[in-house]
């Protein structure tokens, strides 16, 4: 199968690794199916198409593709019927984190108000058996909160760090994988090293939760609601992996596409559901209403940089962001004017025709961004490809407008606002620039083994 974008005459690995892939994954499948015969065995398989992924099937080694596979709901009732067996030594605590990208999805499709589905979603997976249900935004806040750090100090740095700007976001896990398997040492110096909201949300889960719980990560399986596929690619980094346990931060990831097929196999209706408030990370605290951060169709990365550095770096107060469109909608920027100068400007780049516009203008050193926010699908994160998609696999428009517009109502709470960020930066992670603040929050994006030169592909 070739990429809808590729020019190349034929995708290197796909067509020779395409047998031994289904055949893999096929063996694997029926080996679980006969292990645990679940009424969900009739379930496809989740997989990553090229046209869902980012770059090219250079990006993915055979290896990966399987494991991938693997990252199916398949896999949620394969814990669950673990959970009803009689050898307690086997039984997981099953966590489900949803990224707030995930619930205007569900409410835009089952007409109802962004809380109300976040209950209603809790509600349902606990009626299957899910132990605790919690909300991503707090691992948000943690990234876009690390991101202002170091975009400061990238900043301050630039006359003597070659690399230090532009600084590009590190949030979108697609984006990572053709930077650091395509693009690589010319790319990579430049990404921000703040981990992604997915992968803190793993350190928080694993990490904080488990010891509040008493429980070693290896007996928690943690799942992610995701907007995209793309997600499921991340969830197998190396360095999101604690050896000690034997155990992923994040276990499996399911698209928000791929919860609604659990809804419509078991003929469920949302109107039936209880609705349950979703858990916190602090015991009995129960989450309150759903917020997010700035930013349309994102988290907001931009928008909260932007401001946090017109004030840290040049006193300026900035209330309300002006976006100019360039050669697309896709493609944006923002900038600072101070005493009659550009003193910092930034772009957003969604789409990876965009991206690689971006891209051959640092290649030609003509680049005059300080930070860019990448984001891998057209439209940012609430078109991600795991959601909102016709049965032909394209944008639903009509679903997306309104998508857009419940999470443009959802209200906004800056990140250093959150009481709860600043009790986990004392208790849980030994202060704001500790040692501990680096290993957790952080981590290093290098160049692997190129497979295919960035020329070959044009988006």
């Amino acid at each position: 199968m070739k990429c809808e974008n590729c020019t190349k005459t034929e995708c290197s690995k796909k067509q020779k690794n395409d047998d031994k892939q289904n055949t893999s994954v096929d063996a694997l499948s029926t080996n679980n199916e006969n292990e645990e015969k679940s009424e969900f065995h009739k379930l496809a398989s989740a997989k990553i198409f090229l046209s869902d992924c980012l770059a090219c099937d250079n990006c993915v080694t055979s290896e990966e593709s399987v494991r991938i596979f693997q990252q199916n709901q398949k896999e949620l009732f394969r814990i669950l019927n673990l959970n009803k067996k009689c050898d307690i030594s086997k039984h997981k605590v099953l966590a489900v984190s949803v990224c707030p990208q995930s619930l205007p999805y569900f409410a835009a499709k089952f007409n109802l108000s962004v809380n109300n589905a976040a209950k209603k979603l809790c509600g349902f997976l606990k009626s299957l058996g899910v132990h605790y249900v919690f909300d991503t935004t707090i691992a948000a806040d943690f990234s876009i909160l690390e991101s202002q750090k170091e975009f400061i100090q990238r900043y301050r740095q630039q006359n003597q760090e070659e690399h230090a700007l532009p600084m590009f976001a590190s949030a979108c896990p697609g984006w990572i994988r053709y930077a650091e398997r395509v693009l690589t040492s010319s790319v990579t110096p430049h990404i921000c090293t703040a981990k992604s909201p997915q992968q803190i949300m793993g350190s928080l889960v694993k990490g904080y939760f488990a010891r509040q719980q008493n429980l070693s990560p290896d007996k928690i399986f943690h799942i992610i609601v995701a907007p995209c596929y793309d997600k499921k690619l991340e969830a197998l980094r190396e360095d999101f992996y604690i050896s000690l346990y034997n155990s992923q931060d994040v276990d499996c990831v399911l698209t928000s596409g791929e919860i609604v097929q659990i809804m419509e196999q078991k003929n469920i209706s949302m109107k039936e559901v209880a609705e349950v408030a979703v858990d916190s990370l602090f015991g009995e605290i129960k989450e309150e209403d759903i917020v997010r951060h700035d930013g349309r169709r994102s988290d907001g990365y931009l928008e909260h940089i932007f401001k946090h550095a017109a004030k840290e770096l040049f006193d300026m107060d900035v209330k309300e962001i002006t976006y100019k469109t360039l050669k697309n909608k896709d493609f944006q920027e923002v900038t600072l004017e101070k005493d009659g100068e550009t003193v910092l400007r930034f772009a957003a780049a969604y789409g990876f025709r965009n991206i690689q516009n971006v891209v051959l203008k640092l290649k030609k050193g003509k680049f005059l961004y300080h930070f860019v926010e990448v984001l891998a699908c057209p439209g940012g994160c609430l078109n991600g490809k795991g959601q909102a998609q016709t049965e032909d696999g394209k944008p639903d428009k009509v679903l997306l407008s309104q998508m857009e517009e419940m999470y443009a109502a959802i209200p906004v709470r800056l990140p250093e606002t959150s009481m709860h960020v600043q009790k986990l930066y004392q208790d849980w992670l030994e202060g704001l620039d500790s040692k501990k603040v680096q290993e957790t929050l952080h981590t290093k994006y290098c160049a692997v083994n190129q497979t295919a030169s960035s020329m070959d592909i044009k988006w």
